[in-house]
């Protein structure tokens, strides 16, 4: 495996930790905190990095199912991110978060880490 795929792969796991560290921030305070904000889009930027990271080291089309699985959960979580924005323009810090944001949050975070096992499967396999 070369060294610009290696890369990606330990970048998507720096993802996956500051997704994660979100995920349970915001299932366990329902709130819209600072920090919040900060561990989703560092989570994003991590993960547009070693998604470019895994296209340029990658021999395979970009277009195939995995690939398709992980574009759809980078687009998940950016949409993520722009709704967190959103409501954090509208409601301001502090806010409770609302339910159909919450349930969004869980649902994309579950899809990207399908993606994320998807990922991981592929590269054992191989």
């Amino acid at each position: 495996m070369n060294s610009i795929l290696m890369t990606g792969m330990t970048i998507v796991i720096i993802a996956l930790i500051f997704y994660t560290l979100a995920l349970i921030k915001e299932r366990k305070e329902h709130v819209l905190s600072r920090k919040l904000l900060v561990l989703f889009n560092i989570g994003l930027l991590f993960d547009i990095t070693a998604t470019v990271f895994m296209i340029a080291g990658s021999t395979n089309s970009p277009f195939t199912l995995h690939g398709f699985i992980g574009y759809s959960a980078l687009t998940a979580m950016i949409i993520e991110v722009i709704l967190l924005w959103r409501y954090y323009k509208s409601e301001g810090l502090n806010s409770v978060i609302s339910s159909k944001i919450h349930k969004y949050t869980f649902y994309a975070y579950c899809w990207w880490v399908v993606a994320f096992i998807t990922g991981g499967l592929i590269a054992a396999l191989n």
